[in-house]
C-alpha cells in the first residue's frame, strides 16, 4: 500500500498539470514549446470554456479575455474641413477576432501592446475622416455616418469617398511578422495596414464630448455677445416703437374722446340754457310785475351782503323803486 502512494501522487500531478480550465468570458491557446498548436488545417486551436485537456511539461495555456474590451482615448486636437480646431474626446470598443494573430501581434497577449497600436491607428483614422468634413457635420446626425466610417477603416484598413487612408508601418511590419509565423495562404485576403491583421475586430466608436481649444474660447463668446446684444438693442428698438405707437394712438383717442364730450357736454348745456330761457319766458309773460319784483330782492340779497358795502346812485334811481312807498311810487 504504501508503494502505491508515490504513483498515485504522480498520477495525480500528471492529471492535475494535464487539465485546464477555460472561464466564460475567456478562449484558451495551447503553446507547445513557445508554438501555438494548430490542426490539420493549420487553424490554431482555440478552447472554448470548460475543462480540457493538454499535454503535461511540455505545452502551456494561455488564457485570453474575449469580452469586449473598452479603450478611453484621451482628447486631442484635430483640423475640420474648414480648418478649424476641435478638442475631441473619444472611445472605441473592440474585441479579440483571431486569437492567434493576437497573441503574436502583442507579444503574447499584451492588451496595453494591442492598445498602443489600435490606439495609433484609431487617431489617424479619425483624424483623416474629420479632416474631409465641416463642424456642422461632425455635431449633427452626420456624425453616426462618421463613427461608422472610422469603424470600418479600421477593420479594413481602406476607406471610401474622400478619406484618404495612409499606411501605417509599425502595423504592416508586425502583420507581415504574424503571416510570417503563421504560414497561412489565407492571410493574404487579410490587409495588411487592418486592425484584423493583429486579430482585433473594432465594435463601435464613440465620441463622448467636442469643445473648442481654449484659446478661442473668448473670441467666440465675445462674438455670441455682440450677436446677442444686437438682437436685444433691436428688439429694444422695435419695442420702443411700438410704445411710441400705442401712446400716439392712445393721445389721439383720449383727445378724441375729451373733444367729443365737451361738444355733448356744450350742446347739452345750451339745450338747457335754451329751455331755462323758455321756461323764465314763459314764467315772465304770465306776471312780468311779480317776477320784476323777485329779480329786484335777489339783487337786494347779492348786493348787501357786507355792511360795509356802499351804494351811489341817484335818488330817483330805478334800482330802488321797491323800497318807495306805494305813494311815492
Amino acid at each position: 500500500m504504501r508503494k502505491l502512494i508515490p504513483i498515485l501522487i504522480i498520477v495525480l500531478m500528471v492529471l492535475y498539470t494535464s487539465l485546464f480550465v477555460v472561464q466564460q468570458g475567456e478562449r484558451g491557446l495551447v503553446l507547445r514549446f513557445g508554438k501555438v498548436l494548430r490542426d490539420d488545417a493549420n487553424k490554431p486551436l482555440v478552447y472554448e470554456p470548460g475543462l480540457h485537456f493538454k499535454t503535461p511539461f511540455f505545452e502551456n495555456v494561455k488564457k485570453l479575455d474575449a469580452r469586449i474590451q473598452t479603450m478611453d482615448n484621451q482628447a486631442d486636437r484635430f483640423v475640420t474641413k474648414e480648418k478649424k480646431d476641435l478638442i475631441v474626446d473619444s472611445y472605441l470598443k473592440w474585441r479579440i477576432s483571431d486569437f492567434s494573430r493576437y497573441y503574436l501581434a502583442t507579444g503574447g497577449g499584451d492588451i496595453s501592446q494591442a492598445e498602443v497600436l489600435l490606439k495609433r491607428k484609431f487617431s489617424d483614422r479619425l483624424r483623416s475622416v474629420i479632416g474631409v468634413k465641416d463642424i456642422k457635420d461632425i455635431v449633427t446626425d452626420s456624425r453616426g455616418q462618421l463613427m461608422s466610417d472610422v469603424r470600418d477603416a479600421l477593420n479594413t484598413g481602406t476607406s471610401s469617398g474622400e478619406v484618404k487612408v495612409e499606411d501605417d508601418t509599425d502595423i504592416s511590419d508586425v502583420a507581415a511578422r504574424v503571416d510570417q509565423e503563421i504560414k497561412d495562404s489565407s492571410s493574404t485576403a487579410i490587409n495588411p495596414n487592418s486592425m484584423a491583421a493583429l486579430g482585433i475586430e473594432v465594435i463601435d466608436v464613440r465620441i463622448k464630448q467636442i469643445n473648442l481649444p481654449v484659446e478661442v474660447y473668448d473670441a467666440i463668446y465675445q462674438r455670441m455677445r455682440a450677436e446677442r446684444e444686437a438682437v436685444a438693442r433691436r428688439h429694444r428698438s422695435q419695442g420702443m416703437e411700438a410704445a411710441e405707437k400705442l401712446r400716439a394712438t392712445s393721445d389721439y383717442e383720449v383727445t378724441r374722446t375729451l373733444a367729443e364730450a365737451e361738444r355733448q357736454a356744450r350742446m347739452t348745456r345750451g339745450e338747457g340754457d335754451a329751455e331755462a330761457a323758455k321756461l323764465f319766458a314763459a314764467a315772465f309773460s304770465q306776471d312780468p310785475d311779480f317776477y320784476a319784483f323777485i329779480r329786484s330782492l335777489r339783487a337786494y340779497e347779492n348786493s348787501f351782503k357786507d355792511n360795509k358795502d356802499i351804494m351811489i346812485l341817484r335818488p330817483d334811481s330805478e334800482f330802488f323803486r321797491y323800497m318807495k312807498s306805494p305813494k311815492s311810487r
